[in-house]
């Protein structure tokens, strides 16, 4: 079964970092896509960013470009997603996905003063 869990959400201020985690177990193939997706209190999915496991190569949207920063473990089999300077804007529920096939529950990020 394969399983994606993700953790680090929390409350912080505006300006503030937090680093998301994603622990993947179940898995087996060696090059996909993972991605960060985020969900913003009643609206839908956003896409965040993506690393293709293959050869390292990621790609963000635009309006976190340079503020976050996503990369994996390859040896723990965790995606993490580096995040600093956050917005109040950047509040959402964040999931982790391999191919947007396999969801993880999701990790919620406040970002509040």
């Amino acid at each position: 079964e394969v399983q994606l869990v993700e953790s680090g959400g929390g409350l912080v201020q505006p300006g503030g970092s937090l680093r998301l985690s994603c622990a993947v177990s179940g898995f087996y193939s060696t090059k996909y896509w993972m991605h960060w997706v985020r969900q913003a209190p009643g609206k839908g999915l956003e896409w965040v960013a993506s690393i293709y496991t293959g050869d390292g190569r990621t790609s963000s949207r635009d309006s976190v470009k340079g503020r976050f920063t996503i990369s994996r473990d390859n040896t723990k089999n965790i995606l993490y997603l580096q995040m600093i300077s956050l917005k109040s804007e950047d509040t959402a529920l964040y999931y982790c996905a391999i191919w947007f096939d396999y969801w993880g529950q999701g990790t919620q990020v406040t970002v509040s003063s």
